[in-house]
């Protein structure tokens, strides 16, 4: 059977704790933190995990994209992750936020079931990316 999307929920970020986590308001909810689906940027700030090449740089890139912006929150399969954040896409003027962060060399592709819904596209950005060097693919050994 076909999976349905689940409803989209408005939020408006909070924080940007790294490139590819948030703190978010919903209109329902306290403060919310928020894992991206499909996207991995480098570390910046898990503990125990030196800073690793590129994060800096991806950490910034989300600042400068969603600080203080009103997102849209989608949901896929499994809602939660081990750590209790939120796990969800984020749609910001119109535009698939891990997309962005994949095609502009910010991000890996990171797919892990039951959460799949965009992997095949985030995998021929991040292809592309490589290809043209954008970004970690670049500037990282």
């Amino acid at each position: 059977a076909a999976r349905q999307p689940q409803r989209a929920q408005r939020a408006r970020v909070l924080e940007v704790v790294d490139g590819d986590t948030v703190i978010v308001q919903t209109r329902t909810a306290a403060r919310t933190t928020v894992r991206l689906l499909g996207a991995d940027t480098p570390e910046t700030k898990k503990p125990g995990v030196p800073i690793q090449c590129f994060g800096p740089e991806a950490s910034a890139y989300t600042h400068a994209r969603l600080d203080g912006r009103t997102i849209t929150l989608t949901f896929d399969v499994e809602r939660h992750d081990i750590y209790g954040r939120t796990l969800a896409s984020i749609t910001v003027d119109g535009h698939d936020y891990a997309s962005d962060l994949i095609a502009n060399g910010y991000a890996r592709v990171l797919s892990i079931a039951p959460n799949r819904r965009n992997a095949r596209t985030y995998l021929g950005l991040e292809l592309d990316a490589r290809r043209a060097r954008r970004g970690m693919w670049g500037a990282c050994p």
